[in-house]
This record gives C-alpha cells, sequence and structure tokens, in this order.
C-alpha cells in the first residue's frame, strides 16, 4: 500500500501530517496503488511503512527544516524500501541496517553521507547506488546478499576518502581472491572487516594485481638489493676464460654455485668493487694558524695539511 505525499511548505511537514493521520487512525492511503495515485511529474509515493517510520524519527530528533536534517535512524522498521531523502541535502549519517530493504536507487541524491549502515538486508547489487558519494567514511554492507566481487568493488573504488568497510558475510565473502582483491582497487579502507590492513597485506595484493609495480618497488633504484650474481662487465676484462667443472666431494664452504675464476687477481677484485667505499681525511692541526696569526696575517708559511685516504 502507497499514499501521495500530501502538499506542505516543507518535507518535515509533509512526514508529519502522514504521522498524523496514522496517529488518528485515518488512513492516506485508501486502497490504491502507487500506480494509480502517482502523475505525471509528481514525486514518487512511499509505502506506509517508511512514511511512518520517516515522520516518527523526524519527530524525536525535533527537526523542521529539510536544511536542518543531518541524522536519520531508520534501522530495524521492517523497511522494504527507502523512503526518497532527496530533500535533506546535507544527511551525513544514515542508519537503514536491520530491515528487508533490496533497493539502493533512492540514495542518488544524497551527496554528503559520510556515515551509511546497510548491513542486515536483503541487497544483492549495489550498481550505480553509490559511486556518486565521494565523501563517504564509513560503510557498512555485511549480512547481504552481494554475489558478484567485480560489480561490488568497481562501485566503491572511485571513495577516496572511504577508511571502514564491512562486506563480511556475503556469497562474494567465499571467492579466494576477496580479501585482497578489495584491498588493493580500494586503498583508502584501513579497517576491513573489523579488522586493520597491514601493510604486509598491502604489500601482497600488489604483488598479485600489479607484478610490474611490485618489481619496481622491490628493485635498487628505492635502496633495496637484488638477489642476482655478480656478473662483471667485458670492459674490465673481468669475465671468466674458462669454466672450471669440480668433481664431486671437491666443493668448497658454501660456493656451490659461484663460478670460480682462473685467474685469482679477477676474483679479488671483484670482491673489492662489490664493497662499501670508506673515507678517512686528517688535518695536522700543528700547522693550522690560530686566530690571532690570521687577524694580523703572520706565519704565512704555515700551511694546513689535509691527509685522506680512500679504501674498500
Amino acid at each position: 500500500m502507497y499514499c501521495n505525499l500530501p502538499p506542505a511548505s516543507t518535507y518535515c511537514d509533509q512526514y508529519g501530517y502522514i504521522l498524523q493521520l496514522l496517529e488518528y487512525g485515518i488512513s492516506p492511503y485508501q486502497g490504491k496503488t502507487e500506480r494509480s495515485l502517482r502523475k505525471p511529474g509528481e514525486p514518487r509515493c512511499i509505502s506506509a511503512e517508511a512514511a511512518e517510520a520517516l515522520g516518527k524519527q523526524l519527530k524525536i530528533c525535533g527537526y523542521k527544516k529539510n536544511n536542518e536534517v543531518t541524522d536519520l535512524y531508520l534501522g530495524e522498521k521492517g523497511l522494504k524500501e527507502i523512503p526518497d531523502l532527496s530533500q535533506f541535502r546535507i544527511l551525513s549519517h544514515l542508519w537503514l541496517n536491520n530491515n528487508k530493504i533490496q533497493n539502493l536507487t533512492m540514495l542518488k541524491h544524497n551527496c554528503c553521507l559520510t556515515e551509511l549502515y546497510l548491513n542486515n538486508n536483503e541487497i544483492r547489487d549495489i550498481s550505480g547506488a553509490l559511486k556518486h558519494i565521494h565523501v563517504l567514511q564509513i560503510l557498512m554492507l555485511h549480512n547481504n546478499h552481494l554475489k558478484t566481487l567485480e560489480k561490488t568493488v568497481k562501485e566503491l573504488q572511485g571513495m577516496q576518502h572511504l577508511q571502514t568497510l564491512n562486506l563480511f558475510n556475503n556469497p562474494m565473502s567465499h571467492d579466494r581472491r576477496y580479501h585482497l582483491y578489495v584491498i588493493y582497487h580500494i586503498p583508502s579502507v584501513t579497517l576491513f572487516d573489523r579488522k586493520e590492513v597491514t601493510s604486509k597485506e598491502r604489500v601482497s595484493a600488489v604483488h598479485i594485481y600489479d607484478h610490474e609495480r611490485s618489481l619496481v618497488l622491490h628493485s635498487i633504484g628505492f635502496g633495496k638489493k637484488i638477489d642476482e650474481p655478480f656478473l662483471p662487465k667485458q670492459s674490465f676484462c673481468l669475465t671468466p676464460t674458462k669454466v672450471i667443472r669440480l668433481p664431486p666431494g671437491c666443493e668448497f664452504g658454501n660456493h656451490l654455485v659461484k663460478i670460480p675464476y682462473e685467474n685469482p687477481e679477477h676474483a679479488v677484485l671483484v670482491r673489492a668493487m662489490r664493497r662499501s667505499v670508506m673515507e678517512f681525511a686528517t688535518v695536522d692541526w700543528e700547522k693550522m694558524p690560530t686566530c690571532e696569526e690570521k687577524r694580523l696575517g703572520s706565519n704565512p708559511e704555515k700551511r694546513p695539511e689535509r691527509l685522506t685516504i680512500k679504501f674498500r
């Protein structure tokens, strides 16, 4: 059963009027359907449950004007649909949990939402319903019927401020890619499914879904060592001229996979080139002019000597 909103000066007055009719036992529906009541250009009709729940909430909070409504609690009201909330332009906190909601299309005009609680409903798809909410920070969608992981994440990956996200107890959460897939495609999330996202999980997600970037991050250009054997350049003439095959039982130390050099000097030079460069400098302070000598310009023969030693 549905009703048309009666004419009123403000949206809050409209729902207050509906609530008043319900309190006096007067039915604003008269057994008509939504299609028969609504005329072209008129706003969408609203169900009795939604009108009653919204009217009570507005009355409890004491809202009188549209631009005053920032928080609405419509949880546990048995709602099967979301009432039209487009008039509440600054609505930021909305609770719709523990209902029977399946469709989220009525949220297209609420772009200022920062917290949205839709858990424990019957939502099967969110495509095209939430991607316009760019300032959303907390989103609860657990205990629903979301099946497709890619479609759900695609709707949310444009939210750069989304920090807390719950998607557990949905059919898509059984996908083996689920956890790392969400972490990679929605990098702003810091608390996912009631657990803090660790740096190790982010690295694993990048390694799986962007392997080329993972190789760059682990390259020597970012101060990390590449585990590859050292191969001397030909310009230094350090390449081995002959590979010596050691017979079984003649291996030395832990160098089983290293190639010995025919010329021992080459091996020494290669090892020296892989060491860090260290430099020490010292000055003969006996030959340093004092402040008075600098001021008077005396003892010009004194010149400080600096000794520098550099080695690997």
